[in-house]
């Protein structure tokens, strides 16, 4: 037996940081009309029943990011970035709530992650997805190589709406929730893991990207 190793694993442990997380919920969706605040409400509520995480909600309806990049921003888009980048800046994870627009995924959440880098580094991102047949899985499964390019970790287990309107009653209640609060768990469980791990690691290495 390495005693040595098994004392600095035991050091490793009780010096672990085990408070809550921080975890940013982007509602990528800023279309007129929109379905995502019904499920946004649905999944802050199983948050909500969990102590491991305190949450911050990003809603890209509320923030006008412009598709042209700058290195020097003018004063009106430093303001809409003083709204969400130290957000996303403090945040051990993501939740990115997203529809399926045309086979992908929303320009207002494109131009969100575009503007921003070291934000999103070494961090776990999960999905919940709406849509139709699809049920949102396509703009998702395009999310995961934008944000592997952006150093992220996505974690496996997704939540998906197929057919989401039908799935909530019109106080946007979930008409047969068990499946869906199954499905959130396992994600927030995956997610959570992911943080501990990466915040963790970097307490003791930087990141190097």
């Amino acid at each position: 037996m390495d005693i040595t190793n098994s004392a600095n694993s035991a050091v490793s442990t009780d010096s672990a940081d085990v408070s809550p997380l921080r975890l940013a919920v982007i509602v990528a969706s800023n279309r007129e009309g929109r379905f995502g605040p019904v499920v946004a409400d649905w999944f802050l509520g199983r948050t909500a029943e969990r102590d491991d995480f305190t949450v911050d909600v990003v809603d890209l309806a509320e923030v006008d990011l412009p598709t042209s990049l700058s290195y020097n921003p003018a004063p009106a888009v430093a303001a809409e970035l003083a709204k969400v980048s130290p957000v996303l800046a403090a945040a051990d994870a993501f939740v990115v709530l997203t529809p399926e627009y045309n086979h992908s995924f929303p320009a207002s959440l494109k131009s969100l992650i575009d503007w921003h880098g070291s934000e999103w580094h070494a961090k776990p991102v999960g999905f919940v997805s709406y849509g139709g047949m699809s049920g949102g899985l396509r703009a998702v499964e395009q999310l995961r190589q934008v944000y592997a390019e952006m150093h992220s970790v996505t974690v496996r287990d997704t939540v998906s709406f197929h057919n989401a309107h039908g799935h909530f009653d019109e106080d946007g209640r979930h008409k047969d929730p068990t499946r869906p609060d199954a499905a959130a768990k396992s994600m927030l469980d995956q997610i959570a893991w992911w943080a501990h791990a990466l915040r963790n690691a970097k307490s003791v290495r930087p990141y190097a990207a």
